[in-house]
């Protein structure tokens, strides 16, 4: 596949919307399907759909083949050591939340610190703020500067022997600042602190290594890596394996069910409670599949280029205001227009077909940070390029005509 052609692979790139050709920048939020994985879903369904771990009759058994499958094609994707340390969730909010309730739940008692930063999406913050208001844990958090950094002595600054996890974003969903996570992890490692990555911005844009990483547990979903809706994964490091309780109880995630005692599953079925999401767990394998016949680093390359044609061509506009500068950032450019409600401005831009997202983009921490109740933001895919950004460029020009700024 060549990567300059590649919005052929998507369907939805053949509709107009409002009489335009479709724009979308909009990939942060949840990205677009290519065919292979929309084909995928329909011929499971077809043809081989079950439920899996329960039957054995030839449907239920290649069923559960494929599912396991896809285990083992997530464990290679992040150079995972161990197929049971990936758990499938239905969204990386459902795997942050397992985290912060089965690793707080046993070792997080009143008093006990979780470092969190102000990039956090509302995902990486509300499960903890549960574990604040219910044992009494205190919430710290590394502050970011006008450039969008989270400079790592400031973050060494708030470890104290109280510090019992840290938790933090890949890379932010508002400035596109990719974290010096391994400075973190190491920093963390050598005063033996759990991490948790949040890397919904992240699986889809970098080559993940998770050893290399060598974090605790790294979340992401699914639907923003051009698979279904509905799932997400979870790595956790095989120490943490049998030490973390089960999150939810139901059928599958047990051994034996007695009126006096239940015993629990191994990993990775103790944490999979309930009938999974097969036809999205089959279909992931695709996406994946998708962005290995691309090229990780290809896909790096092509969407810096289109990066940093965008933020040329929007520095260009002084009516336009980038949120953020930092040193290293992935494929998101929010910014601000001087007398433009950010919601003005996508409407507006809607007009032309092009999709962005406005809002605080559950960030309302960050957001109050910069000083700014919303921004707006263009965030790009691999079906992005810079034809796209010159009709947003547009797009921007003809708000300011509307509003006479």
């Amino acid at each position: 596949m060549n990567i300059k052609n590649i919005k052929s692979e998507f369907p939805i790139f053949k509709q107009k919307i409002n009489g335009k050709n479709l724009i979308y920048l909009d990939s942060a939020n949840s990205s677009q399907k290519p065919k292979t994985v929309i084909n995928e879903i329909s011929s499971f369904y077809e043809t081989e759909f079950s439920n899996v771990g329960r039957s054995v009759h030839t449907l239920a058994v290649k069923a559960t083949n494929r599912f396991e499958e896809t285990r083992d094609v997530v464990r290679s994707y992040i150079n995972a050591k161990h197929r049971e340390e990936i758990i499938f969730t239905k969204g990386a909010t459902e795997a942050i939340n397992l985290v912060a309730h089965s690793y707080g739940e046993k070792f997080i008692k009143s008093g006990d610190e979780i470092i969190l930063t102000e990039l956090e999406h509302h995902s990486n913050y509300v499960p903890w703020h549960y574990l604040r208001e219910k044992k009494g844990a205190v919430i710290k958090f590394a502050p970011v500067d006008i450039n969008g950094e989270i400079n790592v002595d400031e973050f060494k600054k708030l470890i104290t022997n109280k510090t019992k996890i840290i938790a933090f974003t890949h890379i932010s969903n508002v400035t596109g600042t990719i974290m010096p996570v391994k400075k973190i992890t190491d920093l963390a490692k050598s005063k033996n602190i759990p991490v948790l990555i949040d890397g919904t911005q992240g699986a889809q844009h970098l080559s993940i290594d998770i050893q290399d990483l060598d974090c605790d547990f790294y979340a992401f979903s699914c639907h923003k890596m051009y698979g279904p809706n509905g799932l997400g994964i979870l790595y956790v490091k095989k120490k943490w394996i049998d030490e973390l309780p089960p999150y939810q109880g139901g059928g599958g995630m047990i051994s034996e069910v007695k009126k006096d005692n239940i015993t629990y599953a191994d990993s990775p079925t103790k944490f999979e409670a309930g009938t999974m999401q097969t036809a999205e767990v089959v279909a992931f394998a695709k996406s994946i599949k998708f962005l290995k016949d691309l090229g990780i680093k290809n896909i790096e390359n092509h969407e810096s280029d289109v990066l940093e044609y965008g933020l040329e061509q929007l520095r260009k506009n002084n009516s336009v205001k980038i949120i953020g500068n930092p040193k290293e950032r992935a494929s998101i450019i929010s910014f601000t227009m001087k007398g433009i409600h950010p919601h003005d401005i996508a409407t507006i831009l809607d007009d032309e077909g092009v999709a962005i997202r406005a809002g605080h983009h559950c960030c309302q921490i960050l957001h109050d940070k910069l000083g700014i109740p919303a921004s707006a933001r263009a965030s790009i895919g691999l079906y992005n390029n810079k034809e796209d950004i010159d009709v947003l460029c547009e797009a921007i020009n003809k708000c300011k005509k509307v509003f006479e700024v």
